[in-house]
């Protein structure tokens, strides 16, 4: 079995079209339309553009996609090999970006955001938001002024106090000089300049503060965030061991309903407007969260907790605040999906994609 049939043929993520596609949504907008997609291997953007290329295959929409990657392997693995409506672009976004032809609407999601490429290469996560961000605005004004379309996060917000949920005109504060910083500095740049380039040249945006965002196509190696730690000790079963208390409260927006709130953004959105994604209906503890992944791996395996440890580098240090997401409600979204759906549908695929490598290897 080959990756491509991994990630483009598995069963899950073939389910997961058909049902969004299903949903209510203004479909119809994207016929015929040319469109960029920055960061097309990573698990949202990737997801977004194997949509597109889905209403295209079995809808007829005639939509003109170029997907934007720097591994050539990794687009063919996840999309196939070119067509006439799918090119690719094998560079880093951080170069000129040069297309054929005018765009409708860039989605620029390049960018890492795990806590390994922050303590690792911050300066390359500081590239990809500012350095990226600006070719994307540059090729927007050169091709037909496309709406730009760009996947932020709830930490350009920072530390917000008094608040019981954070709005789109909410602001805290973050330092500069904290390990972690290269992330929502460098996206806090970015909006600005999305700001910018659309009060001098005009050019159309969004921005969208997604938070947790998890599914089918994510990567569990090398990430080192609690969902993807937990998702891959329950794949290898193992104990899911706890260096805190897990008292903190998280949630999480499984892919489709993040997929879905941002293709309402796509399509009627307000120019120039920030949008928050997040599922706000199940906050959990991060122990609930271990206990709701092993129960339903099935596996056995224990939940153990060391506690007392603080977060290390790369890693966020304020309290978190719920995201209002009344905004976003208000173009018709919802989140569907719960946390316990979601977790069992991404074991699966998980499961799916590990049995096909094993056989591949074989």
């Amino acid at each position: 079995m080959t990756e491509k049939q991994l990630i483009w043929d598995d069963p899950v993520i073939r389910e997961e079209r058909n049902e969004l596609f299903r949903r209510r949504l203004p479909w119809e907008e994207l016929i015929d339309r040319r469109i960029l997609v920055t960061g097309a291997t990573g698990m949202l953007a990737s997801f977004l553009a194997g949509m597109l290329i889905y209403l295209n295959k079995e809808h007829g929409y005639g939509m003109r996609l170029v997907l934007l990657a720097r591994s050539r392997e990794k687009l063919v693995n996840r999309f196939g090999n070119e067509s006439e409506e799918v090119r690719f672009l094998v560079q880093d976004v951080c170069d000129r970006i040069v297309t054929a032809g005018e765009l409708d609407f860039i989605i620029h999601a390049a960018g890492a955001a795990n806590p390994q490429s922050i303590v690792s290469d911050p300066v390359g996560i500081v590239r990809a938001n500012t350095l990226g961000t600006m070719n994307v605005l540059e090729l927007a004004r050169k091709s037909g002024m496309p709406a730009v379309l760009f996947t932020s996060t709830r930490e350009v917000y920072g530390m917000v106090e008094g608040r019981e949920r954070i709005s789109e005109n909410d602001m805290g504060i973050t330092d500069p000089l904290d390990s972690r910083s290269c992330y929502p500095e460098s996206k806090r740049l970015a909006e600005t300049m999305l700001a910018s380039y659309a009060l001098q040249y005009g050019v159309p945006f969004n921005t969208l503060r997604i938070a947790h965002v998890y599914g089918p196509g994510m990567q569990i190696h090398n990430d080192n965030r609690v969902m993807a730690d937990f998702l891959r000790d329950a794949v290898e079963k193992r104990d899911i061991t706890l260096n805190s208390d897990g008292s903190a409260i998280r949630s999480f927006c499984y892919i489709t309903d993040a997929a879905d709130a941002i293709f309402r953004v796509m399509t009627g959105g307000a120019n120039g407007e920030a949008y928050n994604i997040a599922n706000e209906n199940e906050p959990v503890s991060v122990r609930e969260l271990a206990h709701t992944i092993q129960d339903l791996a099935g596996n056995g395996k224990r939940i153990l907790i060391k506690g007392g440890a603080v977060p290390g580098a790369g890693y966020a240090r304020y309290e978190r605040v719920a995201l209002d997401t009344s905004k976003i409600s208000a173009l018709g979204w919802e989140p569907v999906v719960s946390l316990r759906q979601g977790i069992a549908r991404t074991l699966q695929h998980l499961e799916y994609r590990e049995a096909g490598k094993k056989g591949h290897q074989s």
